[in-house]
């Protein structure tokens, strides 16, 4: 089975929890997710399969959209309603307030993550010194905050709508939100709705994967896989013939003469950081880097 898996997860169990259900619900050990999901979190969590495993360092770095709700007057150790309650505060944010300190966190910054992160520290994850009650030094990172908008407010929560890069933390921009707005804040709830090209439309829930083992269920888990050949359309693709698949197959480079056009007028003459290299049938094979060669490709990530 290679392909993806969109499946909506579930409050309380882990990502890891989800890809252990998945592989045995399946029969296939090689699942991975494309980006963790707090256990408070719901929504999108791609699980690539078999062969797609090799791409997951694509598919995770893509950008990520949410629906947070944040509480206003409480702030806890891991910045959100699991954690333990480190400080307390009477001051709630006017709507006016909410939406300056919002639009101040928009567009490239540093961000920290949680002491409470898989982030590793010396070695060791983050949430593992963090539960020792051991110092963490977890160092700032680049994020981006492409949008927010909220969508609904009371006296207590906020309800937002955010796009933001891969790595950004939602727990951080809520705690974040209660400092500038003089007060403090965590995470009430968190749910994701798109990751990358992956949505709630098409994902499967944990019954899904539960009935996994009836040939109904197969067979709803078989079209729910997004295939290989559907992967990654943004990234710009060429098509090799029987010549050069079998190039690729021995990880060798592809001159222009192995590779044609595919949805546009003509190769370009410096290829792309990355390129999809597509088989006879149209099955995504390959994943090339610029070659040694002018206009040539290298096929770095090989899937026959």
């Amino acid at each position: 089975m290679n392909g993806v898996l969109v499946v909506d997860k579930p409050q309380g169990p882990t990502s890891h929890d989800v890809v252990a259900a998945a592989r045995r619900a399946l029969g296939e050990r090689s699942i991975g997710h494309t980006g963790t999901l707090d256990p408070l979190a719901t929504g999108v969590l791609p699980l690539a399969c078999g062969k797609a495993t090799r791409l997951v360092r694509f598919l995770s770095a893509s950008d990520k959209a949410y629906e947070a709700v944040v509480r206003f007057g409480v702030a806890t150790d891991s910045y959100d309603v699991a954690g333990r309650v480190i400080q307390e505060s009477p001051v709630r944010p006017t709507r006016e307030s909410l939406e300056r300190a919002i639009a101040s966190l928009l567009g490239l910054r540093l961000q920290t993550p949680p002491a409470f992160s898989a982030k590793r520290v010396g070695g060791q994850r983050a949430y593992d010194l963090a539960r020792q009650e051991r110092p963490v030094a977890v160092v700032p990172v680049p994020v981006t905050l492409y949008s927010a908008e909220i969508v609904a407010a009371t006296v207590e929560d906020a309800t937002v709508r955010l796009v933001c890069s891969a790595g950004f933390y939602v727990r951080t921009f809520a705690h974040d939100l209660g400092l500038l707005v003089g007060s403090c804040a965590c995470l009430s709830a968190l749910r994701r709705t798109r990751a990358g090209r992956f949505t709630l439309e098409g994902a499967v829930d944990a019954a899904a994967l539960a009935g996994a083992g009836t040939p109904e269920g197969a067979e709803r888990i078989r079209r729910a896989i997004v295939p290989m050949s559907s992967l990654l359309p943004e990234v710009a693709a060429v098509q090799v013939d029987d010549i050069g698949l079998a190039r690729v197959l021995h990880g060798q480079e592809l001159g222009r003469q192995h590779v044609h056009p595919l949805g546009q007028e003509a190769l370009p003459p410096v290829p792309a950081p990355w390129t999809r290299v597509l088989g006879p049938n149209g099955d995504l094979v390959a994943m090339a880097t610029p070659g040694a060669g002018p206009g040539a490709l290298h096929p770095a990530v090989v899937l026959i």
